[in-house]
């Protein structure tokens, strides 16, 4: 991180080329919050605010929160005049601890983050240490346009946030609130923006993606929404969804995955454990029986999709005849692309009160999950040799093919956000390797 000096400017006074220097944005955990943090970039700018370092945390587990700790001592050390904001879940959980630490300038709330009028360097900058409101309270959506994370590769379009469910082990409700979601026709503009502007690939992104629509007039579900995007955005070239929760798929979903290609034909699933005994103690919804089944039917009606999936290794309890039910899941739903978490207890949550595994046995289940991992990529990434992907390049030597499968192009020359035909002629174990057809 290079060191940048603060400078507060007057809008009314100052002009930007005075003060050249940009903010620094720190962001932690999920794609969601990749995509707030480009809001957040926004706003600070729009309001005049340079030369801030912006933190966005994650509270998914206590690794995360050690993490953004580090980097705000480190950003404090390199940075030395610099206001320090942190904000995200973590700030949002527990805001004294990170009002605590004397690098920190100002914590803000998940909601206030989303709020341009915050960034008024006389509001961010002045007044208590903590502003930082009852999430739990807020009712609605933010509803702000980002053009891409990815450049014009790909955008990302918020249509939901916050979780109305309480697995025993998640803190994140806490951290974003009860689910609420965007009004589909505001969706649909977006996505007609962004298409408008080049972009070849429009991502669906929230907490709890699949609850979209409950808290809506009709309580329309995830298809319904997809359908509208699809029907009224004739020249949107591709769209993905992003995590969505295995037991909430709804017909409408299914009807749209298999008949409409321009749906990515790729899936990453909430499924944390392959132990029904473990999800009835994670507080999960859906049985081991009901991933495979989900898994099953997608494959029948889509036969090019891929899945990822989230899978924790040594909850509370797991015996080792639990642990090989998570493993033998990785070949029975053909899983291609794993999120591996070793078990974190998170303070205030059911689980930490629950029986703990040994911090060694946690991790050598997580090692040996990672190695199922590389064996099921690998797999997957042997398949495709010789095929024909069209895939959207994100920079140059770099694209990616619609079953999220990255590809190493040979040839640099494709610019960024162009979508082409490439032949797939090997892989390393994590990427295809490919040229232009």
């Amino acid at each position: 991180m290079s060191a940048v000096k603060t400078h507060i400017p007057d809008p009314d006074t100052k002009s930007r080329t005075e003060y050249p220097a940009e903010n620094t944005v720190l962001t932690f955990g999920c794609r969601l919050n990749a995509w707030e943090s480009e809001v957040m970039r926004g706003h600070a700018a729009a309001a005049g605010l340079y030369g801030a370092i912006l933190v966005n945390t994650c509270a998914v587990t206590n690794e995360a929160v050690r993490q953004a700790r580090q980097a705000i001592r480190r950003a404090r050390r390199e940075n030395a005049d610099a206001p320090i904001i942190v904000t995200g879940c973590a700030a949002q959980i527990n805001p004294g601890e990170f009002a605590d630490m004397p690098e920190v300038t100002k914590v803000i709330g998940n909601a206030e983050k989303m709020v341009a009028e915050t960034y008024q360097p006389h509001v961010l900058l002045g007044g208590e240490k903590k502003s930082v409101s009852d999430i739990m309270q807020v009712r609605e959506v933010a509803n702000h346009l980002v053009e891409g994370v990815d450049g014009k590769a790909r955008a990302f379009v918020q249509v939901q946030q916050g979780c109305d469910h309480r697995c025993t082990f998640c803190i994140i409700p806490y951290g974003r609130g009860d689910s609420r979601s965007v009004p589909a026709g505001d969706v649909v503009e977006q996505v007609k923006t962004l298409v408008g502007t080049g972009h070849q690939e429009v991502v669906l992104t929230g907490v709890d993606l699949t609850s979209w629509g409950t808290d809506l007039p009709g309580a329309p579900k995830l298809g319904r929404l997809v359908q509208a995007i699809l029907t009224q955005c004739p020249d949107l070239p591709q769209l993905r969804l992003s995590s969505i929760d295995a037991i909430e798929i709804d017909e409408p979903l299914f009807d749209a995955l298999a008949n409409e290609t321009r749906i990515a034909p790729y899936l990453h699933l909430s499924l944390q454990a392959g132990s029904n005994m473990i999800l009835k103690r994670m507080k999960r919804r859906h049985l081991r029986e009901d991933a495979i089944a989900l898994c099953d039917r997608l494959r029948a009606i889509r036969p090019d999709i891929a899945f990822g999936a989230d899978l924790i290794a040594g909850f509370p309890t797991e015996t080792e005849e639990m642990f090989e039910d998570t493993l033998a899941l990785v070949d029975e739903c053909h899983l291609a692309y794993l999120h591996v978490f070793p078990f974190s207890p998170r303070e205030g949550t059911p689980a930490a009160r629950m029986p703990q595994l040994d911090r060694s046995l946690i991790k050598e289940r997580a090692a040996r999950l990672r190695e199922k991992a590389d064996a099921a990529l690998n797999r997957h990434l042997t398949g495709m040799v010789g095929s024909i992907q069209n895939g959207l390049v994100e920079k140059p030597g770099f694209a990616r093919a619609p079953n999220f499968a990255g590809i190493r192009l040979e040839n640099r020359t494709a610019r960024a956000g162009a979508m082409l035909p490439i032949r797939i002629t090997g892989h390393d174990g994590k990427e295809l390797i490919g040229e232009p057809a």
